[in-house]
């Protein structure tokens, strides 16, 4: 006969082998998230890194299962710093780490050439921010974005520019880097094409916070906008020094300078509906509330507002995951089909890819600034 602490004993055993045997059966998944967590727009990379860090959360308590086993997904962060070289080098290091797909990158700079190296691994890639055209149009099977491209978001800019505020001069600078100078080559072409004149080309780089001899240059042609494709970090300083100045023209940008952050770089150079940007991506009416809803969870996890992308990088995850589920395994080769047919409901919209890897029906959001806060002028396609 067994004494109470043998069957104890033997009830622990038995315990812990039923136990071993649900470890047994959880899949350990690993997605990567990238993006510039150092630098300049540091805390752009961080808002992306908050957006997927949520997606995690919300999948991990739903507590997933894909082909018979329970899914624990982990969230490999790695910070690209908006530089190539360390792009690809962390492309290479979440290749080697055998990541099951990668939210990332953010810029186009880092976004292109890593893909290159995810396409030979057969890795997806789901860039929540990337919007040079160049970046799908390379025939890779892997790459996607959740937002529109330039072509589609400079064609939105330069016929507000032209049929809107009808400017018929305007003056083009952008930072050199593969986003911003794909977004004013963009812009040029549709703004010419609308009606418009390009009174003056300039350059300056990512890093630039004086733009005096540039804007001294650009006054004497009396442009009614500037397009600037480059980043918040450079309208803010760029925008204060147009006033210095005594330049009235309006700014025109893209989603880098759309930010929440704009107000606070620009200081006192940024008068009510001066600048006119445009995010790529937004929702129509009837897709508000559960925007609204991932904001408001978001502010609640992280005591703060989003700052542009973390709900693209929400939406990027779990649309890769919901590839995973539709093809009942978390194998790259096996879900990779499943994703480029998608449609997945998120909260910036309805999730879906064309041939390329592009969004099907992309939607672009204006916005200008009014008592120092981002203010929507609608959503157009």
């Amino acid at each position: 006969m067994l004494s109470k602490t043998n069957t104890f004993t033997l009830s622990t055993v038995i315990a812990f082998a039923f136990s071993g045997a649900a470890l047994a059966q959880e899949q350990i998944v690993k997605l990567a998230q990238v993006g510039p967590t150092t630098g300049p727009i540091a805390y752009v990379g961080k808002d992306l890194q908050n957006g997927a860090n949520m997606a995690i959360e919300e999948l991990n308590t739903k507590g997933i299962t894909i082909g018979g086993k329970k899914i624990k997904f982990v969230l490999l962060t790695e910070d690209d710093a908006g530089d190539p070289k360390q792009g690809t080098a962390v492309a290479q290091k979440l290749v080697d780490q055998k990541v099951q797909g990668v939210i990332g990158h953010l810029q186009s700079g880092t976004s292109i050439p890593a893909s290159k190296i995810y396409y030979d691994a057969g890795i997806p890639q789901i860039s929540p921010g990337t919007t040079n055209p160049k970046y799908t149009q390379q025939g890779y099977n892997t790459t996607f974005r959740v937002v529109a491209n330039d072509g589609q978001l400079a064609g939105a800019l330069g016929r507000y520019a032209v049929q809107t505020l009808h400017a018929k001069k305007i003056a083009v600078i952008d930072d050199r880097t593969a986003y911003g100078q794909g977004l004013a080559q963009e812009f040029t072409k549709r703004a010419k094409a609308a009606g418009a004149t390009i009174v003056a080309t300039q350059y300056t780089n990512d890093k630039a916070t004086d733009f005096s001899a540039i804007l001294t240059s650009i006054k004497a042609k009396k442009p009614d906008v500037i397009f600037f494709g480059g980043l918040d970090a450079g309208a803010g300083p760029m925008l204060r020094q147009m006033k210095q100045l005594g330049i009235k023209a309006k700014m025109m940008g893209g989603d880098a300078i759309c930010t929440t952050q704009l107000p606070k770089l620009a200081g006192d150079g940024l008068a009510d509906d001066q600048v006119i940007c445009a995010e790529a991506g937004g929702v129509q009416d009837a897709g508000r509330p559960a925007l609204d809803a991932f904001k408001t969870a978001f502010k609640a996890r992280y005591g703060h507002d989003v700052v542009i992308y973390a709900p693209y990088a929400y939406d990027a995850l779990m649309t890769m995951v919901e590839a995973m589920q539709k093809a009942n395994s978390t194998d790259p080769k096996v879900y990779l089909p499943a994703l480029a047919k998608i449609s997945h409901k998120g909260v910036t919209g309805t999730i879906a890819f064309d041939g390329h890897g592009d969004m099907k029906n992309a939607t672009l959001t204006m916005y200008t600034y009014k008592g120092g806060q981002r203010t929507i002028i609608g959503v157009t396609k």
